[in-house]
């Protein structure tokens, strides 16, 4: 229904901001990203999303397009509703998150407060795949709100494993793992050779 809404930031708090269109206060759900990235104050433009249950009726919102793609895929695995959604998006930052779920990282998504290890399984297992696309468009997208892991390098060394032939989620995961050890794409790309 609301595609975004443009408007000026009048309120924030832990979980939600005010947006301020035409004298209207739009009362918007955020992530911790959408959260860190709006200034109160401010004029911003907001993805949203809205949810419409029997007995509620809530709008959530985004700073950026690919925060809203990964959530409208979270919610779409079972036992993830908006709530839990949002919890997930504010974990950590969406480089790191995205990264997580396409290499399989359960270990740093079950660190997420609210989400079990069963649940990031599920989450893997359902998104790994549709999220490995995300890995390159990301890496591009300039520096994230904390350390980024997903670098330049690990996209050009998944890029080239890919034309080898490995597949694009198992490439993230080596590529990823070679990262810790040594810089540089050439270095990565070498490193997981060794390892096949």
């Amino acid at each position: 229904m609301y595609n975004y809404i443009t408007g000026k930031v009048v309120n924030k708090s832990d979980c939600a901001i005010v947006l301020d269109n035409n004298g209207i206060g739009y009362e918007i759900g955020v992530s911790g990203n959408t959260l860190f990235d709006v200034e109160y104050g401010e004029i911003a433009k907001i993805y949203t999303y809205l949810y419409v249950r029997e007995d509620e009726m809530s709008l959530y919102g985004f700073s950026r397009l690919d925060e809203k793609n990964l959530f409208l895929r979270l919610i779409e695995v079972s036992g993830i509703g908006p709530k839990m959604a949002m919890q997930i998006l504010s974990g950590y930052d969406l480089k790191t998150l995205t990264l997580a779920i396409a290499s399989g990282d359960i270990k740093t998504l079950a660190k997420i407060k609210g989400l079990g290890k069963k649940t990031a399984e599920l989450l893997v297992v359902s998104l790994k795949d549709h999220v490995a696309d995300d890995i390159t468009l990301l890496a591009m997208d300039g520096p994230s709100n904390s350390t980024p892991i997903i670098g330049e390098d690990v996209a050009d060394a998944v890029n080239v494993l890919e034309s080898l032939g490995i597949a694009k989620t198992e490439a993230v995961k080596k590529a990823t793992e070679a990262a810790k050890h040594v810089s540089g794409a050439d270095n990565i790309i070498a490193y997981c050779l060794k390892q096949l």
